[in-house]
């Protein structure tokens, strides 16, 4: 066994082993001939589960998922710069959900990598800006610390993707060592100079507000925040946040509004912004005449503590030394009515809060069509919400499959758009093979909705064929039906509203994973 002490071991073996030591175990893959050896490796470590992801961006996707889910990083197999890039969009967003994984990327052989292959390329360069720790294991005797090294960096300070380089002979030569066993990386617990100063902020301050998002998002933190809003604090999470407790029993924050407008008008009056778990927020695109950064003017902001801290501990904190006993209340139970008539994106969200089993994991990559299953279902059964966090659709499907896979136990509900679900739908294939538990409602009105509301936002004028052309997806039609069930997920179209309560209802009654194809109105 590649991780028997008294066996030589290739550097490839020593990478899985040493990354199985520390907790890893599962491996989102899309190998090429670079990485054979890394998957033979795959092979021998029974700790690690490997799937098999027929696109880099699930498999990415997935890794983000998994983590957010078991707290802890995944491992991706990707097969060169080039896959690395495949990739990307969905390591930037993890990065900006602050997920730890650890991307393996193979590389050529080291004496190969002079004659300028036809797949050589600047991998540091490409990976290093979405990557919080970069290296390249050159030999075989390396390959062991440098993935000890990888998983430890993913976790601290500020957790995030590590990116661990491995050229092709280092995974076939032996001489591999396991490295050496790191403890988990703690976040940061609350800075008692910043608690005081908030203290007397807050006292002092006649419309005070709290930004959190990371821990204080848990069940737990969100208790310490309920007692923040008695105590006259107002409390809000940022616009996009990598998971929140939602549901019956769960106190129900603010949200920061999407739109710059919007926030700033939402924070009239607010004369004191603290953020814990967060930074300073922004506007997610510039627009002419509107602010970039939303914070009103005249409003003072504290930071105590961002995405490396404990936020639960740091509200506990200061609920304590503003002596803050009471709580605000937490949601009741309260289930909508059967919907009827027309399908649209709020009857959709009466389904799902009707019929949501509790501890269900949403996956919500619904764009224009995700905000009325969001709302609906703040006092559904108890359940989690995860999000895109760093704008680049296409997250949903692979999000949902790492979810399902650290969780088999539970539902994942996917929320998608019809335009995000194209870019990752191979993720249906892994959720097939994987027998995933996950129900995938695609909001299919052939368009890029957003971008239609983006179009008169920004001020790019009416759009005449060319640029209606590029916002539409209706020529021709995609037929979700038929592609799901090509990728062995069973699928079914509606587009009334009963037709979609009860296709919900047997999906969540299923075993395995499930699609709704939801027609609805683009406008």
């Amino acid at each position: 066994m590649a991780n028997d002490p008294e066996q030589a071991m290739t550097g490839a073996e020593a990478l899985v082993s040493t990354l199985a030591d520390h907790g890893v175990a599962a491996c989102f893959a899309n190998p090429g001939t670079s990485e054979m050896h890394l998957v033979t490796a795959l092979d021998h470590e029974p700790r690690i589960h490997s799937v098999l992801c027929l696109f880099e961006g699930v498999a990415t996707g997935a890794a983000d998922g998994y983590a957010r889910v078991s707290g802890g990083p995944a491992m991706t197999l990707l097969h060169l710069g080039a896959g690395y890039l495949n990739g990307g969009a969905n390591i930037h967003n993890a990065r900006r959900a602050w997920t730890p994984m650890v991307n393996v990327i193979g590389d050529h052989a080291v004496p190969h990598q002079r004659y300028d292959a036809p797949l050589a390329s600047d991998i540091r360069g490409m990976a290093g800006p979405n990557s919080v720790w970069i290296k390249s294991a050159d030999k075989a005797e390396t390959a062991g610390e440098l993935a000890a090294e990888a998983w430890e960096a993913s976790l601290s300070p500020v957790p995030g993707p590590a990116a661990l380089i491995l050229p092709a002979d280092t995974a076939w030569l032996e001489g591999g060592k396991s490295g050496k066993t790191r403890a988990r990386p703690m976040l940061w617990g609350p800075d008692a100079a910043r608690i005081d100063a908030a203290v007397k902020a807050v006292k002092a301050a006649a419309k005070p507000m709290i930004l959190i998002n990371g821990t204080a998002l848990t069940e737990a933190g969100l208790a310490m925040a309920a007692r923040l809003k008695a105590a006259g604090v107002r409390v809000m999470t940022d616009t996009f946040f990598p998971r929140q407790a939602r549901g019956a029993g769960r106190f129900i924050p603010d949200r920061m509004q999407y739109f710059a407008e919007a926030a700033m008008a939402d924070l009239e009056g607010c004369d004191l912004m603290l953020v814990a778990g967060s930074q300073v927020p922004v506007a997610f695109f510039a627009y002419p005449g509107k602010p970039s950064v939303l914070v009103p003017d005249g409003c003072t902001t504290m930071m105590l503590g961002g995405p490396e801290s404990d936020s639960a501990a740091i509200l506990g904190a200061l609920a304590d030394a503003l002596g803050a006993r009471d709580a605000a209340p937490a949601a009741p139970l309260d289930l909508p009515g059967a919907p009827a008539g027309d399908l649209n994106a709020v009857a959709v969200g009466q389904s799902i809060a009707r019929h949501m089993p509790e501890g269900t994991f949403v996956s919500d990559d619904g764009v224009s069509n995700g905000l009325p299953a969001f709302l609906m279902t703040q006092r559904a059964k108890p359940h989690d919400w995860m999000m895109l966090t760093g704008g680049a659709i296409g997250q949903g499907m692979p999000l949902a499959l790492g979810a399902a896979m650290a969780a088999k136990d539970r539902k994942v509900l996917c929320l998608t758009g019809d335009g995000a679900a194209m870019y990752t739908n191979q993720a249906l294939w892994s959720m097939a093979r994987e027998s995933a538990n996950v129900v995938t409602v695609v909001f299919v009105n052939h368009s890029y909705r957003i971008l239609n509301i983006e179009m008169a936002r920004t001020g790019a004028g009416n759009p005449g064929p060319t640029a209606k052309g590029m916002l539409e997806l209706d020529r021709p039609e995609i037929d979700w039906v038929a592609l799901s069930t090509s990728l062995g997920v069973p699928a079914v179209a509606v587009d009334t509203a009963e037709a979609f309560d009860t296709a919900l209802q047997r999906a969540f009654a299923a075993e395995g994973p499930q699609l709704i194809a939801a027609h609805v109105p683009a406008r």
